[in-house]
């Protein structure tokens, strides 16, 4: 309403701390959002039937010649029925297949990550290029106030939490380079909230005794 508007201009003029206006440095309401990544984990089980099945079932499946698909299978089915490592799981593999001539290619090895393997915390981390292939479906994010140190913050409100965790650097805000990407909120609830205490826990008993007095005397006259 005009009384609001008139209030707001008011309160901003007069620059004042009071319960209605708070005064902040526009830093205040920054952070850098940061990407937390955690390593890949994944066990195999290369001879699990409904996982199998899903496996042939893909349109990458019909891209393999039918002769490899068959000597796959055969390779799958002699492997251990768990194996906690994918590097383990593709030496095994591809052992299994040298007999046959038949190489383990890239699309082989997707598909078997598809639908044969599993994320699992005690299995070991899957590495790419000498360092540790992050987990998307582990990937979380982190709002770091703006002049918090990120390495400092994550050290202290993350790692306790899940140690393995680590910040995907190259998410870089476009502006100054910096790791994470800058924005602004203004989260009034925190700066105007007010507590209020609850009612005496005498008054919710006896509400409480009403409701249940009320639905007990429905449930009579439904049974009379």
């Amino acid at each position: 309403s005009d009384e609001q508007i008139f209030e707001i201009a008011r309160l901003h003029d007069a620059f004042q701390e009071t319960p209605k206006s708070k005064i902040f440095p526009s830093a205040a309401f920054g952070y850098r959002r940061v990407t937390i990544e955690r390593p890949l984990k994944l066990a195999y089980t290369p001879r699990y039937v409904d996982r199998l099945a899903a496996l042939q079932e893909d349109k990458a499946w019909t891209k393999v010649d039918a002769r490899d698909q068959q000597t796959l299978l055969a390779a799958l089915a002699s492997l251990a029925e768990r194996i906690p490592s994918r590097t383990h799981f593709e030496k095994a593999l591809q052992a299994a297949l040298r007999p046959s001539g038949v190489k383990l290619t890239a699309a082989m090895k997707k598909l078997c990550q598809k639908h044969l393997s599993e994320s699992d915390d005690t299995a070991e981390v899957c590495m790419s290029g000498g360092t540790p292939e992050p987990d998307p479906s582990l990937r979380d994010y982190e709002n770091v106030p703006l002049g918090d140190s990120v390495t400092a913050y994550v050290q202290r409100e993350v790692l306790p939490h899940v140690p393995d965790a680590w910040v995907d650097e190259s998410k870089r805000d476009a502006k100054d380079g910096e790791v994470g990407i800058v924005g602004y909120e203004i989260p009034f609830n925190r700066h105007f909230y007010v507590y209020v205490p609850p009612r005496p826990l005498e008054e919710i008993d006896r509400d409480l005794k009403e409701v249940t007095d009320s639905i007990k005397a429905m449930i009579d006259g439904l049974s009379a």
